[in-house]
């Protein structure tokens, strides 16, 4: 590429690599939240069930359909698939989204920002 070609392109460069940093560190203090709300009763490995599922892969998975995992009826019988909109709601509020799971007695998560970066951090558990 010519010099000043490459000179051309340098911020749009620079702004995709900020972009990969900025997602790196939105994961990172997910990570961080993820530990801090929601370890106690989730992994993140495949398979490590606890209190509550493996979250590993959760993104995109429909719900309830973890294998190994004895999930209430109500999860068994949801229709839907855990993607980033159905996982905010539902950090936020699972009463609101689901009635009759076993999340008890965690009843939500209030902070936007905080949900955001977990679900930034699920995502890389893919």
């Amino acid at each position: 590429m010519h010099p000043a070609r490459f000179r051309a392109l340098a911020p749009a460069f620079s702004l995709f690599a900020m972009g990969g940093v900025a997602a790196a560190d939105e994961a990172s203090k997910g990570k961080l939240a993820f530990n801090n709300s929601c370890r106690t009763c989730h992994a993140m490995d495949a398979g490590d069930h606890r209190l509550g599922p493996s979250l590993h892969g959760i993104v995109g998975r429909e719900a309830g359909s973890v294998e190994g995992y004895p999930f209430s009826s109500a999860l068994e019988r949801a229709t839907f698939v855990w993607d980033e909109e159905k996982l905010d709601k539902f950090i936020e509020s699972p009463d609101q989204v689901l009635t009759g799971h076993k999340m008890k007695p965690y009843g939500g998560m209030a902070d936007a920002e905080e949900r955001k970066e977990i679900i930034a951090f699920l995502k890389t558990l893919n």
